[in-house]
């Protein structure tokens, strides 16, 4: 059974989303449709900053935009004074015309080619290099004021093995007799201000992971600060705070999470003698999961002598990370809410491939035709990996803030699928 959070409500049986009809919402927009709300993407930038300032002054939450990239989530996260994590040029070029400055953009990305990282010297925006050659390529073009290096600290976890960014078999950062050549090389090329980071997972619902990487990564920083002489301005460790998705999961205890976390940093950042660096965090699943609804509407019903199927009209090209991770998303029946959840179905999409549900023996009440489903936690991952599979147009997405909202992108048309391609009747000679 799902318990209905901020923004979700059960008026008379019928699903609204802050303050707006999930029905209405179908009808005016058609689906799928993802609905995102303004005032809980606020809420979570605002407790996180605040459960860790209360600990710390000197805080910097880089948004990881990978999530979500939508203009509104930018806009929104920019005016509560958030900075960006960016993995790609695009996301940079994204992140700039949203209005962030390039001073708020931290690019890091891995497998960087050499024009992209062209690119990124001509946007000044900090790079975070994730490889010796990245670097080499990198101050062969320019010599940046500040660069960052990722560390792999060895330590890795995360809710699925796509998901760990770290340790023996990740293919992220830099380990640590490495990492001390990076440095050496920044330095005596002429860059004058540094940073450092590690990024060790997704989805991560408990604190301890964090604490066994954050004591490795620090040591590292240490043997940097004494051996090549390097001070930081600031020190992040990453993203990777999880979200409750299925209804036994626990929420992260924020509270606890600053206390453990930042005492460790304050105790070791002061007993190695870093000074006091910002300390940055990259959240991006916190910040808008559970600010999202994905509505899709039943179609067809199927019943086998094994099965029944509940066929909607989004599938794994709306909504990958059922099909990709076995993720769990709950499932509310937008126009049944008082119904009791009766019988077993697997969601269906419309993609041919066996693998396309959104979830499988999921107890639901009983479905028609028409009915209209809200698959919750879409708000991270949801759009941002979506696609045109079997040719199929990309969802639209709607902005709400109590009781108001607006279309902040258009959904995909026919034409869209053969945009840029041509057509030829011969070849060149």
């Amino acid at each position: 059974m799902n318990t209905l959070t901020e923004p979700l409500e059960n008026r008379n049986g019928q699903l609204f989303i802050d303050g707006v009809s999930a029905r209405d919402l179908a009808e005016e927009f058609d689906t799928p449709l993802y609905v995102i709300s303004e005032r809980r993407i606020r809420s979570n930038y605002q407790r996180l900053y605040s459960a860790l300032t209360c600990n710390y002054e000197k805080v910097k939450l880089n948004y990881a935009m990978k999530a979500n990239s939508n203009f509104a989530v930018l806009k929104i996260l920019e005016t509560e004074g958030a900075y960006v994590d960016a993995v790609s040029p695009g996301e940079v070029f994204t992140a700039l015309t949203s209005g962030f400055t390039p001073d708020r953009i931290l690019f890091t990305g891995t497998s960087v080619r050499t024009d992209e990282l062209k690119f990124l010297v001509d946007s000044n925006v900090t790079i975070n290099i994730d490889s010796q050659s990245q670097l080499d390529r990198l101050l062969q073009i320019s010599v940046p004021k500040t660069l960052s290096v990722r560390v792999n600290p060895e330590v890795g976890a995360g809710h699925h093995d796509h998901c760990i960014t770290a340790g023996k078999q990740s293919k992220f950062g830099i380990w640590e007799p490495d990492v001390l050549t990076a440095y050496e090389t920044a330095k005596k090329a002429g860059v004058g201000k540094f940073g450092i980071h590690m990024h060790i997972g997704s989805g991560i619902l408990e604190v301890k992971p964090f604490l066994g990487a954050l004591e490795k990564f620090l040591s590292v920083a240490k043997r940097v600060h004494e051996q090549v002489g390097v001070d930081f301005e600031f020190i992040d460790v990453g993203g990777g705070l999880g979200v409750p998705y299925k209804p036994e999961d626990k929420p992260l205890d924020l509270q606890v999470f600053s206390d453990k976390v930042l005492s460790l940093f304050k105790a070791r950042t002061s007993q190695y003698g870093l000074g006091e660096p910002f300390f940055c965090m990259e959240p991006g699943r916190y910040l808008v999961a559970d600010a999202c609804v994905l509505l899709t509407a039943v179609n067809t019903i199927k019943k086998t002598p094994f099965k029944k199927f509940a066929g909607v009209d989004a599938g794994f090209n709306t909504l990958l990370r059922p099909a990709m991770y076995g993720s769990y998303h709950g499932i509310l029946v937008a126009n049944k809410m008082f119904a009791t959840e009766e019988e077993k179905y697997d969601v269906a999409g419309p993609i041919c491939e066996s693998g396309d549900l959104l979830a499988k023996d999921r107890r639901l009440p009983i479905l028609e035709e028409g009915d209209l489903l809200a698959v919750l936690n879409a708000g991270a991952y949801g759009y941002s990996m979506s696609s045109q599979y079997n040719t199929r147009p990309r969802a639209a997405e709607v902005l709400l803030n109590d009781g108001k909202c607006k279309l902040v992108r258009e959904r995909e048309h026919l034409d869209d699928l053969t945009r840029g391609q041509r057509q030829s009747a011969e070849w060149s000679k």
